[in-house]
C-alpha cells in the first residue's frame, strides 16, 4: 500500500529526522568502552621505591654443587670470594596528556556529567596499559655507561621481561634446557644478550618454528636448575593456543550435574611439570606473539620514583589541562630464576 499524498513523516527531509520533524534524538545515555585491564604483571608483582633515574640492586647465586672432602688437619688455603652482581635499570617517564574546553565541560552530554572525568578515568587505564606492554616486552634500557642517559632528544627506557631474560650469547637448540629455548634449530639469528655494562639489550628475532611441549619443559627446567620455580607462563593468544593443544592435557574429565549442560574444555590455565610448582597459565594481550615468558613472580619488581599521579596543568585559554602520569622502572632481581621460548610461528 502506498503512503496517503501529504503525510507528515519523520524521514521528510531525506537524512535529517529532526529537522524534519522536530523528533527528538534517541541517543542512550551510557558510553559503551572496551577497557580490558589485564594487566598481570602490573598488578601481581611486587612494588619497591625507587631513589634515582637509574635504581640498582644486586644479586647473587649459590657455587654449582661439588665433591667436598677434605683431609683431618688440613691447612685452608683461601680463594677469593665472587662478589654479588650489581645490576640496574632505568626509570621511564609514562605520561597521558587531555585537554577539554570549558563549554564542553559546561554544556549537557550523553554518558557522561563530566568530559574531564571521563577523560581521566579512561587515560589512567591507557596508561597502565602502556606500562604493562613495556613491562613484559623485548625494549632494551636506555642509559648507561657509554650510553645516552635521556635528554632533549633521547628519553630514558625501562627493559623489559623478555629483554632482562637474557644468556649472553645466540639462544639454544630446541631441546637443551636453558633459559632461553629456541623454537627453531636455526637459532644463531637470534640473541638475548641480557645485562652487561648497566644496560639491557633488546634481543634480536630469527627464523621462527613451531612450539612444541618438549620446548616448554626444557625452559621450565632451565629456570628449575638455576634455582627458580617460574609458576606463571605469561603467554599471547597466538601461543596459547599451542598450549592448548598439548597432547599430555588433551584427555580432560569435567563433573556435570545430570541436569546441567556439559561444558566442552577447551583450554588449559595449569600446566604441571617435573620443574617447579604448577604452572598458572596466564593469557596476556601484551606478550609478544612469538615468545613464551616463564616467569619465578618472587624474582620480579617495580620500583616508582614517582606513581601514579593526576596534574592540572596552568591554563592558557579556554581549556583546562591535565596531565597524568608515572615514572618507573622494571627490576629484574635475578634472571635466571626465569625462562623463555623464543622465535615461536
Amino acid at each position: 500500500m502506498a503512503q496517503a499524498t501529504g503525510t507528515t513523516w519523520t524521514n521528510a527531509i531525506a537524512g535529517s529526522l529532526t529537522v524534519a520533524t522536530n523528533v527528538r534524538e534517541d541517543l542512550e545515555d551510557v558510553i559503551f568502552m572496551l577497557d580490558p585491564m589485564d594487566t598481570w604483571a602490573l598488578s601481581n608483582l611486587d612494588r619497591v621505591d625507587a631513589k634515582s633515574v637509574f635504581h640498582e640492586w644486586l644479586s647473587d647465586s649459590l657455587a654449582a654443587p661439588a665433591a667436598n672432602r677434605q683431609i683431618e688437619g688440613a691447612d685452608i688455603a683461601h680463594t677469593t670470594a665472587i662478589p654479588a652482581r650489581r645490576l640496574g635499570n632505568w626509570t621511564q617517564i609514562s605520561f597521558k596528556e587531555f585537554a577539554v574546553s570549558d563549554t564542553l565541560e559546561a554544556v549537557e552530554k550523553a554518558g557522561r556529567t563530566s568530559e574531564r572525568g571521563r577523560l581521566g578515568v579512561k587515560l589512567l587505564k591507557e596508561l597502565k596499559r602502556d606500562i604493562e606492554f613495556a613491562i613484559v616486552g623485548n625494549q632494551g634500557s636506555s642509559g648507561g655507561q657509554g650510553g645516552a642517559q635521556g635528554g632533549t632528544a633521547t628519553a630514558r627506557s625501562s627493559a623489559g621481561m623478555e629483554a632482562w631474560i637474557g644468556n649472553g650469547t645466540t639462544t639454544t637448540t630446541q631441546g637443551e634446557a636453558s633459559n632461553v629455548v629456541s623454537a627453531t634449530t636455526n637459532s644463531a639469528n637470534a640473541t638475548s644478550p641480557g645485562f652487561a655494562s648497566n644496560a639491557v639489550a633488546a634481543p634480536t628475532d630469527g627464523t621462527t618454528g613451531a612450539l612444541t611441549e618438549g620446548q616448554l619443559k626444557a625452559a621450565l627446567e632451565g629456570s628449575w636448575a638455576d634455582g627458580g620455580d617460574p609458576r606463571v607462563i605469561l603467554v599471547g593468544s597466538a601461543q596459547k593456543k599451542v598450549i592448548d593443544a598439548f597432547a599430555g592435557i588433551a584427555t580432560r574429565f569435567v563433573d556435570s550435574a545430570p541436569n546441567k549442560q556439559a561444558s566442552i574444555v577447551g583450554a588449559a590455565n595449569m600446566y604441571v611439570s617435573s620443574f617447579g610448582s604448577p604452572h598458572m597459565i596466564v593469557l596476556s594481550r601484551y606478550v609478544r606473539s612469538s615468545v613464551v615468558l616463564c616467569i619465578d613472580p618472587e624474582y620480579w619488581a617495580i620500583a616508582f620514583l614517582r606513581g601514579f599521579t593526576k596534574k592540572q596543568l596552568a591554563r592558557t585559554g579556554e581549556a583546562d589541562k591535565n596531565l597524568i602520569t608515572s615514572e618507573w622502572t622494571l627490576v629484574s632481581r635475578n634472571n635466571a630464576a626465569s625462562s623463555k621460548v623464543v622465535s615461536c610461528a
